[in-house]
């Protein structure tokens, strides 16, 4: 697993998101040893852990902090160092939400249009009657199933279509992402009803961006975030047998790069004093969205959040909201504390709320110590 998630391309052909050639912005230092000794407790444990003891407990491959605009902490474990890149996982479904909201206050992209009338393709399928927000904050009605510890699932039907390895002889299924989204039928509930967490809606959103704009993913993400961000990496996403990016979890980064859009994140759709995209658009993603719907998913961990265009938001008393991926993925913007975290990681369980009772009373800790120093 931690080799894997350090060498992707290795693996899978990829397309560049490339940082253009302009120099890099350096970013500032101001390291905090202090950081290491933070204690707190794990929820539903009364025996108290180090933010040190929990990089280790949650298999963490890089840390960073930046509070203020600056860097306070930064590690690296294993199969990472500075120089390197990580696999996202469905943190790319968070940069694919934001190119998504940053069209819809640009007027570029109406949120209660059907899909079928920006996709015709997927007219007959459970996408065509439901609405650009309802996939934007994944409240469609799909008969889907996402279970990874599930060898019967439909996400591994899924995974087969979108392989660009050469299929199996007798393979007759869908090829490519976007055949296998002009299959998925709907639910017995209606679009809207009910959040459910579904890489397919970020697929289907990746194409209605490709519809809108005449760009991919990964060219629509060079071009309005990784060439005016003061990257210092190139990204890269992986793609299908036709050359699709994988919207819903394929791009792989730099620690600082993903610090990066935690900052631009947090600075409203400013940074370097240079603005890319409306303040709007992180004041939508950060007002979340129906919590009501995104109770009926059952998160523990979670409980009072909601998700809206493809962001996790927390609702607490900081304000915090976050890009995830599976094995411990994360991008955690906390308004309040002004500090953003980002974390690479290679858990063994796909499933955050493994990882939860020990991650967010940590990122809180962390906040709280940095807010008092």
């Amino acid at each position: 697993m931690r080799w894997t998630v350090c060498h992707i391309r290795e693996l899978m052909p990829t397309k560049e998101v490339s940082r253009g050639i302009g120099a890099p912005v350096p970013m500032a230092y101001a390291l905090d040893s202090g950081i290491d000794s933070v204690k707190f407790n794990p929820l539903g444990s009364n025996k108290p852990m180090t933010w040190k003891q929990s990089l280790s407990a949650n298999y963490t491959d890089g840390m960073l902090v930046l509070h203020k605009g600056r860097i306070v902490y930064e590690a690296y474990s294993d199969c990472l160092n500075d120089t390197g890149k990580h696999a996202a996982m469905s943190m790319t479904k968070s940069l694919t939400g934001l190119l998504a909201e940053i069209l819809v206050v640009e007027g570029r992209l109406n949120p209660t249009a059907k899909v079928a009338t920006i996709i015709p393709e997927l007219k007959d399928s459970a996408f065509g009657n439901a609405t650009v927000r309802q996939v934007m904050d994944m409240t469609t009605s799909l008969k889907y199933s996402e279970d990874y510890a599930d060898p019967n699932a439909d996400i591994w039907v899924y995974s087969k279509a979108a392989s660009p390895l050469p299929k199996q002889k007798g393979y007759k299924g869908p090829n490519g992402y976007f055949e296998y989204l002009q299959t998925l039928k709907q639910d017995d509930i209606k679009h809207g009803e009910a959040f459910g967490y579904k890489t397919v809606n970020s697929d289907a959103l990746g194409w209605i961006i490709s519809k809108v704009t005449g760009k991919d993913i990964a060219s629509m993400l060079s071009e309005r975030i990784w060439q005016k961000m003061g990257a210092e990496q190139d990204g890269y996403m992986t793609v299908d047998a036709k050359g699709i990016p994988f919207a819903g979890g394929g791009l792989s980064a730099g620690l600082r790069d993903l610090g990066r859009i935690g900052q631009l994140m947090l600075n409203s759709g400013e940074i370097n004093g240079q603005r890319l995209f409306p303040k709007e658009v992180v004041e939508n993603i950060q007002a979340g969205g129906d919590k009501n719907a995104f109770a009926k998913a059952g998160y523990k961990t979670l409980e009072g959040g909601s998700y809206h265009s493809m962001w996790w938001v927390m609702h607490n008393e900081h304000g915090a909201y976050a890009a995830r991926g599976v094995h411990g993925q994360t991008i955690y913007v906390d308004p309040t504390a002004e500090m953003v975290i980002v974390r690479f990681s290679s858990f063994p369980s796909a499933a955050n709320s493994k990882i939860d009772p020990t991650s967010l009373p940590a990122y809180q800790a962390v906040a709280k110590y940095l807010m008092q120093n």
